[in-house]
């Protein structure tokens, strides 16, 4: 197929770039600036189309030929502290972008696309309960909850699409980019520890898992609406912890304060501080099936041990 991705330069998007080049699919890539791309976006097969502002629509020309869209594009959730200015920047890449590439796909398009499928997070869900959460759980009422319903609404606009698929995000996993990368230096070192109490329940996947899951909804035409791409064993961050020291070989007795995290990120904190515990109950009704089920497998793949 012909592939149209956003985001395709960012951590998920480049690994995902990979997969489906790969599998033997096209791939049209809209980026900010087409000189900044990875060298396997040297690949023939890749097409980079130019689309510096957002906030206007992108190059008609990159939708040309394509069976489907893979949707990435947004701003870094933890990359500042959440500023009004910064909230606006998180929306406008999510949400605003994505209204402004459907808009495009319906005035052009002269026949529906096979899927449009747009990335959201488990952050939609609501915070610190006990209860599990899955793709029937209520929305949340915070700030990520608000995001995530604005974006994956705006998905929903294209009409002139066979089907929709929202991949609802947990924490990914790999040592080059994410979560993981931020925390590997002082763990390295020995400084690593829980977060605030460590009770915190983290939902997360492998980045392999979840490049198979995208790779998966392109493809299968079953998969349609929304998605906890989430490994099935949530863990608290206490159990997190020692998995990493554990797979590293470092010991984990350096806590990190909550209220220290809260001073430094403000809002953004509520990241890495409030619980959730997010499984998909869809998933097991399809043919995927992870590599890494638990945080253990998840850990000794990373750092191959």
């Amino acid at each position: 197929m012909k592939i149209l991705i956003t985001g395709a330069t960012g951590f998920v998007g480049s690994a995902l770039a990979e997969k489906l080049l790969a599998d033997g699919h096209e791939l049209n890539i809209l980026t900010r600036d087409s000189n900044k791309l990875p060298a396997v976006f040297k690949d023939s097969r890749v097409h980079a189309f130019e689309w510096r502002d957002t906030n206007s629509l992108p190059p008609a020309e990159s939708i040309n030929g394509i069976n489907g869209v893979i949707n990435l594009m947004g701003e870094n959730i933890s990359a500042k502290r959440w500023s009004d200015n910064q909230k606006k920047k998180l929306r406008d890449s999510r949400v605003q972008s994505t209204i402004n590439l459907t808009t495009l796909l319906e005035q052009h398009l002269s026949t529906p696309l096979d899927f449009f499928i747009s990335a959201s997070a488990v952050g939609i869900y609501p915070v610190n309960l006990e209860t599990v959460m899955t793709e029937e759980s209520h929305a949340g009422r915070n700030f990520l909850a608000e995001l995530c319903k604005e974006w994956e609404a705006a998905a929903y606009t294209l009409k002139k699409v066979k089907r929709t698929v929202i991949i609802r995000t947990a924490v990914v996993l790999e040592k080059h980019g994410g979560a993981l990368a931020k925390m590997l230096p002082p763990f390295r070192l020995g400084l690593g520890g829980p977060i605030g109490d460590g009770n915190q329940y983290m939902s997360w996947i492998h980045l392999d898992d979840l490049v198979n899951l995208y790779a998966k909804a392109a493809t299968d035409s079953s998969f349609a609406g929304a998605y906890n791409g989430t490994a099935p064993h949530p863990v608290q961050n206490f159990h997190f912890t020692k998995a990493m020291g554990s797979a590293l070989h470092r010991p984990t007795l350096v806590p990190v304060p909550g209220l220290a995290l809260k001073a430094a990120f403000g809002e953004m904190s509520s990241v890495i501080l409030d619980s959730q515990k997010v499984v998909s109950s869809r998933l097991p009704e399809t043919s995927y099936s992870f590599r890494y089920e638990t945080i253990e497998s998840a850990m000794a793949k990373i750092f191959g041990k």
